[in-house]
Order: structure tokens, then sequence, then C-alpha cells
């Protein structure tokens, strides 16, 4: 069937019609969402042995979009760090991580980006983001960003 047949119009040439879907500026991410607590409690006088905890945070539904068409880049997002003084609160981590759904945004700067926020939120000894992004025109992207602080030396494994 063709259009005279269906009555239907192409969509190319529809009024109004556009392949690409608006986006949302970097002044869209919520920064001012996050919040941290304390490594340890106010009232915890006890200080755990050995290395510093590392803290794993993991989310399959990081949504930020491609600055070109408009449609969603769905990625793994992981969130690995060991915390100096602070840990992130993970609901305001969660709304953070929301305020990207319609931002405009690369791959590579987005997976940066949440690097460079949470690191001066935490002030961390070190922290890795990698973002696992989904098939796009068969080309998939994992993109990792790392971060150790000027005063820490990572330990070396022996294992």
């Amino acid at each position: 069937m063709n259009e005279q047949q269906t009555g239907a119009t192409a969509p190319q040439d529809r009024p109004g019609f556009s392949r690409r879907y608006d986006v949302q500026g970097l002044d869209a991410i919520d920064v001012a969402v996050l919040d941290t607590f304390p490594q340890l409690r106010d009232d915890d006088t006890t200080r755990y042995p050995g290395e510093p905890m590392e803290i794993t945070i993991r989310t399959d539904e990081f949504s930020p979009v491609c600055p070109w068409s408009g449609l969603p880049d769905f990625g793994e997002l992981v969130i690995r760090y060991l915390p100096r003084d602070t840990c992130v609160e993970l609901k305001s981590l969660k709304y953070y991580l929301t305020s990207y759904r319609f931002v405009g945004i690369y791959h590579e700067h987005a997976t940066k980006r949440v690097l460079g926020d949470l690191v001066r939120l935490l002030d961390p000894l070190s922290m890795h983001v990698t973002c696992d992004y989904g098939m796009r025109g068969g080309i998939r992207t994992v993109v990792t960003v790392n971060y150790v602080a000027p005063d820490h030396t990572p330990a070396t494994r022996t294992s």
C-alpha cells in the first residue's frame, strides 16, 4: 500500500515533523540535590582496622539523551570509591542521576561529569566511574574515568 491507498502522510511531509527531540542543557543537572553522611557515626569511637572500605554503587537506570537526536542513551553506571570522611546518600544520588533524564550530553562527558561532581562533593581518596552504554547502531560504548587524591597512595594488592 502507498500513501494514496492509506490516506497517510509520510512523516517527513507532516507539518512540524522533526527527527530530533528537544533536550535540556547541562544546567538541568541537579548537583544541589546531592547529600552526604559521615563515614562513621559521630558517637562511634571504634575505628575499624585495616584498609579503608570500598563502596560500589550500581544502577542500570542511568539515561541521559543523545545531544544530536534527543533519543535516550541507556547505561549501567558503576561508581566505586574509597571515602575519606563522607559517603554519598543514595536517595539524593538517585535524584541527581534522574536529573540527567532529558539532558543532551555525550557518553564520555556524562561519565566524566558524574565523576567530577562526586569528587567535589565527597573529596574521596579515590573514585572510579564506569558507564556501559547500550548498543546503538551496532556500537557499544564503555567509558571509565578515574580519580586519585593527590595525598593518597593506592595500596598494591598482593593476591
